[in-house]
């Protein structure tokens, strides 16, 4: 057993080994950091439903250069290489330009034998509408003999307004005409004639409003032959086509003029540019009654085409003599054919 100082010694020690674990557990304690427990995570967002992509913005579109006139729009129908249904388009823009169902038919027919890549179509178009005119005679009057000139027409067409420029473009050539004012139904139209008649140089036969036209027709034959001239233009009353009464009363007219001696060379119909497919109509009609010669075209002038003309030129046989182009006295001129066709093609349809 120990002694007392061994015991005290012994006392010590284990108070400096308790001391000494203390200390280091204090140590640990600094350093270590306590265990807790994790917290849970937080909770995920659900995510959001896929959606589309936003559509890319509009593109502005690509404006197409503006193509004016039938030609422009034949070359780009036909361009170098034309497709089947181009065919038909082109006939349909010919029927817009008043050329007429048959007659854009027979165009078509004719322009699709004759082209090839590289030609320009609407030239093409162009020669094979002044081919169409090829032949037909010019007007003139007859020479060494009294010429007469029977025109006739509906109402508005122009009619008295072409034979005053029709007797001032003859009597610039030289020759003396004389003009018989047979239109005795319409109010002022023997003043009308009467003023262009001094402005052209002629002659004028008239009587009273409301005299039998054919009697002024008569008269106006031996009162030409009287005074020596070479032309002898008759006016007679603007009427519609479908009246039959008045279709006669042309008739009768034109046989008085025969019956007086007086050959009738030419009977004009004047036709309006702007008159559209009616003007097939009027043709067949006024040819049916008095045999008509010749078109003059009026009112070319301005946004008219007049490719009612061709129409009745392919459908009827009946030539164009005489354009109007205006309403200057000088703007009566003969008909070109070319000259036509190139100003309907570049025409608007």
């Amino acid at each position: 057993m120990p002694s007392g100082v061994g015991l005290e010694i012994l006392i010590v020690l284990a108070l400096v080994v308790v001391l000494a674990a203390a200390v280091v557990l204090v140590r640990v304690r600094g350093r270590v950091k306590p265990l807790r427990a994790p917290k849970p995570p937080p909770p995920k967002a659900p995510k959001p439903p896929p959606t589309e992509p936003a559509p890319a913005p509009a593109r502005a579109p690509v404006a197409e250069p503006e193509v004016r006139g039938l030609g422009g729009r034949v070359r780009a129908l036909l361009g170098r290489a034309p497709r089947p249904e181009a065919w038909p388009a082109l006939e349909d823009l010919l029927v817009r330009a008043d050329v007429g169902p048959a007659a854009a038919a027979r165009l078509v027919e004719r322009v699709r034998d004759r082209f090839e890549p590289g030609v320009d179509a609407a030239e093409l178009l162009a020669e094979e509408i002044a081919a169409g005119f090829a032949g037909d005679r010019p007007f003139a009057p007859v020479d060494g003999r009294l010429s007469v000139v029977m025109v006739v027409g509906v109402n508005g067409s122009g009619k008295t307004t072409t034979i005053g420029k029709l007797a001032a473009m003859l009597t610039g050539q030289g020759k003396k005409v004389c003009l018989a004012a047979s239109d005795t139904f319409r109010a002022a139209a023997g003043e009308q004639l009467d003023v262009w008649a001094k402005r052209a140089g002629a002659d004028l036969v008239a009587q009273a409003r409301g005299a039998d036209p054919g009697a002024v027709a008569f008269d106006a034959v031996q009162a030409a032959r009287a005074r020596g001239a070479d032309v002898l233009i008759v006016d007679t009353a603007g009427r519609l086509h479908t009246r039959e009464p008045l279709m006669e009363e042309l008739k009768k007219i034109r046989r008085v003029l025969e019956k007086a001696g007086g050959e009738v060379d030419e009977t004009l119909l004047v036709l309006d540019a702007t008159t559209g497919q009616n003007g097939i109509a009027q043709a067949r009609a006024f040819t049916d009654a008095v045999d008509v010669s010749g078109i003059a075209l009026t009112k070319l002038d301005g946004s008219a085409r007049g490719g009612i003309v061709v129409a009745v030129r392919e459908e009827l046989g009946i030539p164009v003599k005489l354009v109007g182009m205006g309403e200057r006295v000088e703007d009566l001129r003969p008909f070109e054919a070319a000259s036509f066709a190139r100003s309907l093609v570049s025409a608007e349809p």
